[in-house]
């Protein structure tokens, strides 16, 4: 019996480690199914990334003023287009004297090259979301504004407006005199990339304000999402055409397209001509 015992224990050692290793394994994938959220199987494939102290609109904005754009986009009528530039004028001229209205048109334009039959508004309201409520509140008092909201949507077909801030390291879209063609080319992010696009362009941004083309610099807050305007002035399409060429002929200019594209979704450009009233000639 003693000999027969000893001659059988390393056997039963044996199967009984494998059924302890395996009751822990099967423990071990039980608790972690129970909490995916810390499973290490999952976490092999989330990535972490670290947090962000603050709002890329608070990270990017100018901190010294407290401006908020609107950009209107109306698509009018072809046979309505003249009576609207005269309706919308004669409109933006009023609340520009009327100082009881904290808004302030920073400039109108017709589509040349792009969307045709368009009208592009940018108003600036210094004060910020509270200005803008204040105004739109008392436009909705306004008896006269709005019979004319009433007129005007007769001669559109459509319209769309964002909110947007401007971006710090641009300069702030002041009145110039004329005679110029606008540029807004627009860029469409992948989401969670505008840190980095703004990064780049920081730097950029010297490189195209040799010829004063760089007006103003914008990124959306409602409305689409993660959209970047960019508005440049110049003489003519050749000088678009010269200024731009210039442009990859200085150091550092590639590697900021080089690195900038990948972010990108989808673009357009729009080729605009000021409208008799716009303060940006």
């Amino acid at each position: 019996p003693k000999t027969q015992a000893m001659a059988f224990s390393p056997l039963t050692h044996t199967v009984f480690m494998s059924f302890v290793k395996l009751s822990f394994i099967l423990f071990l994938c039980r608790s972690f199914s129970e909490s995916s959220d810390k499973g290490w199987f999952r976490s092999l494939f989330v990535h972490k990334v670290d947090a962000r102290k603050d709002a890329h609109s608070n990270l990017l904005s100018k901190k010294e003023t407290s401006n908020l754009y609107k950009i209107q986009f109306h698509n009018i009528k072809p046979e309505c287009l003249e009576a609207y530039n005269t309706l919308e004028a004669e409109v933006q001229k009023r609340l520009h004297q009327d100082q009881d209205y904290p808004c302030e048109v920073v400039g109108s334009w017709n589509t040349w090259y792009g969307e045709q039959d368009q009208a592009v508004h940018i108003w600036r309201y210094r004060g910020g979301y509270p200005a803008l409520t204040e105004c739109l509140t008392k436009l909705n008092n306004n008896k006269e504004y709005l019979e004319f909201r009433k007129e005007r949507a007769k001669m559109l077909i459509s319209r769309r407006n964002q909110l947007l801030l401007e971006f710090s390291f641009w300069n702030e879209p002041l009145p110039r005199p004329g005679p110029n063609i606008y540029e807004m080319r627009t860029y469409y992010l992948k989401p969670g990339t505008m840190i980095e696009w703004g990064n780049h362009w920081a730097r950029a941004i010297k490189y195209r304000q040799e010829n004063n083309e760089a007006v103003g610099g914008f990124f959306s807050q409602i409305g689409d999402l993660y959209v970047v305007h960019h508005l440049w002035a110049y003489e003519n399409l050749q000088s678009r055409e010269d200024t731009r060429n210039t442009a990859w002929q200085k150091e550092g200019w590639d590697a900021n397209v080089y690195y900038t594209v990948p972010l990108i979704r989808s673009m357009e450009s729009r080729i605009m001509i000021p409208t008799k009233s716009s303060p940006l000639q």
